[in-house]
């Protein structure tokens, strides 16, 4: 008898929006709201058009490529074995622990605001390596419980989130959202990077592909589902923060504006429930990411591109996943993150837009429409070079550091070839 696959319909899309509403929307709808103002709400919008048209190519290299590796794979695939594709594979790689450290860290800083004493180092340190640990555990015990153990947490953080709207929205004063005062529409551009930023987790479904149950019609169903209800929800939690919120209350409150914007609701009480909701949130983000990451290099190695601890297996996952813990401790504990994980946020944008440049070379074979995969290619550059546009504003010689990851990441590569006689292999013939 053919054993049940983990990942149905609906757990495949509570996977990706546990991936893609983490941390991100907390800290973007401020940090974009600051720049565009009550434009926002159309950046969200471009944003997931563009986050839809990088799914939908996305899902058939899926289909057609069915491997745990996901991008790693498809960049192999259209790019062929050689030092580009490896090199893009390594900083992948790379870019997804260091984005996992921060989601860490955002989760132990939150955490810290309840204790008595106030965020401390010691504190946010704490509690960051333990959601980690707790989560490196529930991946051990298997894929399965990864799909129920997100499921659970999605429902119950959706269902915060849309409470907060739904009342948000109720108490909303229309008069704020006139456009009057707004900055220049150009904003709207410069915030793209950020907004589609909040939407990137949807590349962690393609991971589950050999767990998903009838891959050929639920991988691109639970890509499109999952993207169109958080881009559903983006859309309105910007309208109601924006409605509730002056731009001067929302740059004062930056990196809390969406728990700001439930106080005309709930009051005291509502600031403390979405706090609580984001802890949810980054919870959520650190477990559908780690299983991602634990593929990741579980395809690597099985390709021979990283060293064969990463495909041992230790209960109902392998040894890599263990190993990828402990890369990312020592970034949690002496790394200043804010820097860093802006660089990662912008790397794996550009490797999207490799990667849908790849699928342009085998669109045939995977019978995606080659219009689609182009524009997926626009946006997901497209954005990523407003990012850095607007980064290097902020963080002086930004695109250097952008430069410099992609250089790391080559020299990785060549000493993997050079001293260990490791390069990446196809895993799908």
């Amino acid at each position: 008898m053919k054993d049940k696959k983990a990942f149905g319909l609906w757990s495949a899309v509570f996977l990706g929006i546990g991936s893609m509403v983490g941390a991100g929307i907390f800290i973007v709808i401020g940090e974009a709201g600051a720049i565009a103002g009550e434009k926002v709400v159309f950046s969200f919008f471009i944003a997931g058009l563009i986050a839809l048209l990088c799914g939908y190519s996305l899902a058939k290299l899926a289909i057609t490529y069915p491997s745990r590796g996901g991008i790693i794979e498809y960049l192999v695939q259209t790019y062929k074995e050689g030092m580009f594709s490896g090199s893009l594979g390594v900083l992948f790689y790379m870019a997804q622990l260091i984005a996992l450290a921060a989601v860490s860290k955002s989760f132990g800083t939150y955490a810290a605001t309840y204790m008595a004493s106030g965020v401390s180092e010691f504190y946010t340190n704490i509690f960051a390596l333990g959601i980690l640990g707790i989560f490196v555990v529930i991946n051990l015990i298997g894929a399965s419980l990864v799909a129920k153990s997100e499921s659970i947490i999605v429902i119950v953080k959706v269902s915060a989130l849309v409470i907060f709207t739904l009342a948000a929205l109720y108490y909303m004063d229309p008069q704020r959202l006139q456009f009057q005062s707004s900055p220049s529409d150009m904003t709207i551009l410069y915030t793209l990077g950020l907004t589609f930023f909040a939407y990137q987790g949807f590349s962690v479904i393609t991971n589950s592909v050999e767990d998903m149950d009838n891959p050929q019609t639920t991988m691109l169903k639970s890509m499109f589902v999952a993207i169109g209800i958080v881009a559903v929800m983006y859309i309105s939690i910007s309208i109601a923060v924006f409605g509730n919120l002056s731009l001067h209350e929302i740059i004062k409150a930056k990196d809390f504006a969406l728990a700001e914007a439930a106080k005309p609701a709930f009051g005291a009480l509502g600031f403390k429930v979405i706090a609580a909701t984001a802890l949810l949130a980054t919870a959520s983000a650190i477990n559908a990411t780690l299983y991602a990451v634990t593929q990741i290099g579980y395809t690597l190695a099985k390709d021979g591109e990283l060293p064969s601890i990463y495909q041992r297996h230790i209960f109902n996952n392998t040894e890599g996943l263990v190993v990828s813990a402990l890369l990312i401790v020592p970034m949690i504990l002496f790394l200043n993150l804010t820097t860093i994980a802006s660089i990662a946020s912008v790397t794996v944008l550009l490797i999207q837009g490799f990667v849908h440049t790849g699928h342009l070379f085998t669109f045939r074979k995977t019978g995606a429409n080659p219009i689609w995969i182009l524009l997926a290619v626009f946006g997901t550059f497209g954005a990523a070079g407003f990012a850095i546009y607007y980064t290097s504003e902020h963080i002086k010689h930004f695109e250097w550091y952008v430069m410099g990851a992609f250089f790391l990441a080559f020299v990785i590569e060549v000493v993997l070839r050079l001293f260990h006689r490791k390069s990446i292999l196809r895993q799908i013939s």
